[in-house]
């Protein structure tokens, strides 16, 4: 299936020279939005995942579904305030500033094999620190699962020695 019919392109948004990929119409479609997911979920069977994490909010739309087709759990990674126990944190800088993400300290253990799920790969920033928070808790990060990848953006570059899924490359 051809997953890029499915995605709008919207030119300025959110600001002027910015070309956003919406992944909405792809959402909005029954079968495209089932064969992407049954894609991470053949992904996450040949790693042998035992938990799914996806950061907010595009990671829970993608992940969600695969750590229920595989009836194992999934683990939201949010942005600070956001958890209500304890919880891990990692920082990280991004073009103008630095943000924080946010993992509940006993939402992965030693031993889970994590498939990470999101929408997107640009610069491999959220990513990266996701892997942290996962590392940090001593599990191991067994894969990496995106539908769409921004490849001038270099993302990669971040993520060598992970296994890398994308389905869609612009």
């Amino acid at each position: 299936m051809d997953l890029k019919k499915y995605i709008a392109d919207v030119p300025d948004f959110p600001k002027k020279g910015i070309l956003f990929r919406d992944i909405t119409p792809l959402m909005l479609d029954g079968k495209a939005y089932s064969y992407a997911a049954k894609a991470f979920s053949t992904f996450a069977r040949e790693k042998k995942a035992t938990l799914i994490v996806g950061p907010e909010a595009r990671g829970f739309i993608f992940g969600c579904p695969v750590a229920t087709e595989l009836s194992i759990g999934f683990a939201p990674v949010r942005k600070p305030g956001k958890l209500p126990r304890e919880y891990v944190s990692v920082s990280y800088d991004l073009e103008y500033g630095s943000n924080e993400l946010c993992l509940h300290a006993d939402a992965v253990k030693p031993g889970d094999r994590v498939l990470i799920v999101d929408d997107l790969l640009a610069t491999g920033g959220t990513m990266d620190a996701t892997i942290k928070l996962v590392e940090k808790l001593g599990a191991e990060v067994v894969g990496l699962a995106f539908l769409i990848e921004l490849e001038d953006l270099h993302g990669r570059d971040k993520l060598i020695g992970y296994d890398i899924l994308t389905l869609i490359t612009y």
